[in-house]
């Protein structure tokens, strides 16, 4: 795990109020430390063929600079982890949450058996930036980290003030989002130059809201082991074409049978704000569950504040739109990623497995 950020002014606790962060993040720029986020290095003459076998992704097509999104399975095609996985001209690198690298290091090892291939906790290496918003890009821009030619899970090393930095263009399917790797110094030095440029600051809580205002499942949260990769309706993480993996066989199996019995869904909560984990009822019966909840202040006008979920729902119940039903107030399907607007208007999805 890399060591935290250690200059007092990069520190969430000296950011603006949340909602205030959350404009900034919808309309400008926020920046966030990436202290959560660990990295698993993968070397050795066979990493591509060997790790093309263990994750949902097709890792054998990723070019030099490319990455994408993946789950870690067990043998019955549970969710055991998530990641994404870039490509270095002699190693594989493994971005996920911190807590999730002592575990996913231990899994893949047991599968070393006769490949060459070495696995490394990089993440004290580095340490990391996010920056997101609208104006994200044009700012990297005006402090000379140029970002115009980066496509989607793309990264490259750019030279900046005599020091290398990692950018990333990362997944947001709601505002840009970049990432931005370097030493603890440059680092802290990056982050100081983007707030005298108009950045942010941001903590969790702005960064919790705009994930829920993405649909974007979290593992621990919404993704546990018991879950399925086509239940979180998180097809980006799947290749149908790409040959064996651990787990397989379970999501050939669901995909050739046309859809799973329940799906990741966001919901639009009207009552008192419920508690992760709550049940959700139609007919007297539980049909599925809250899995992250959240009271968003949109930066608008009038201040409104929205209660938003995600969770999931088994599939009559959409197909039916059944009235929906927690212990203190009613919940309703909507698609995401929304906007203060769509969440207003309350519009029932179409397709929850498609949400996100």
């Amino acid at each position: 795990m890399k060591p935290p950020l250690t200059n007092p002014e990069i520190s969430p606790s000296h950011a603006p109020a949340s909602a205030g962060q959350l404009g900034a993040l919808l309309h400008g720029a926020g920046l966030y430390p990436l202290d959560h986020v660990g990295w698993i290095r993968v070397t050795g003459e066979d990493r591509v063929r060997w790790l093309n076998g263990m994750v949902t992704n097709s890792i054998q097509a990723l070019e030099t600079g490319n990455g994408c999104y993946n789950f870690l399975l067990s043998v019955q095609g549970r969710i055991q982890g998530d990641a994404y996985i870039f490509a270095e001209p002699d190693a594989l690198l493994l971005e996920t949450v911190s807590e999730q690298v002592p575990g996913l290091m231990a899994l893949l090892d047991r599968f070393i058996i006769m490949d060459d291939v070495e696995l490394a906790d990089s993440s004290a290496t580095q340490s990391g930036l996010s920056l997101s918003g609208p104006q994200a890009a044009s700012l990297l821009e005006h402090i000379g980290l140029p970002v115009a030619s980066l496509g989607k899970l793309e990264r490259q090393i750019v030279a900046w003030h005599s020091a290398d930095v990692t950018v990333i263009h990362a997944y947001s399917p709601l505002v840009p989002r970049f990432e931005l790797w370097a030493t603890p110094a440059t680092t802290a030095f990056l982050s100081q130059t983007l707030r005298d440029s108009g950045t942010i600051l941001c903590g969790p809580e702005s960064q919790e809201w705009l994930r829920v205002l993405e649909g974007t499942p979290r593992y621990g949260a919404d993704i546990r082991d018991k879950e399925l990769p086509q239940e979180t309706g998180q097809t980006r993480a799947l290749h149908f074409a790409k040959g064996c993996y651990l787990g397989q066989e379970i999501v050939e199996r669901i995909r050739s049978r046309g859809n799973v019995h329940r799906a990741f869904t966001a919901f639009r909560l009207e009552g008192t704000l419920p508690e992760p984990g709550s049940s959700l009822e139609a007919d007297g019966k539980q049909i599925g569950e809250l899995t992250s909840v959240a009271a968003i202040p949109f930066p608008t006008a009038n201040g409104e504040t929205v209660q938003l979920g995600l969770g999931y729902l088994r599939r009559e119940a959409l197909e039916r739109n059944l009235p929906l039903q927690y212990a203190g107030g009613t919940a309703l399907p909507i698609a995401s990623p929304f906007t203060a607007i769509e969440a207003r208007e309350s519009q029932p999805a179409s397709e929850s497995s498609e949400r996100v």
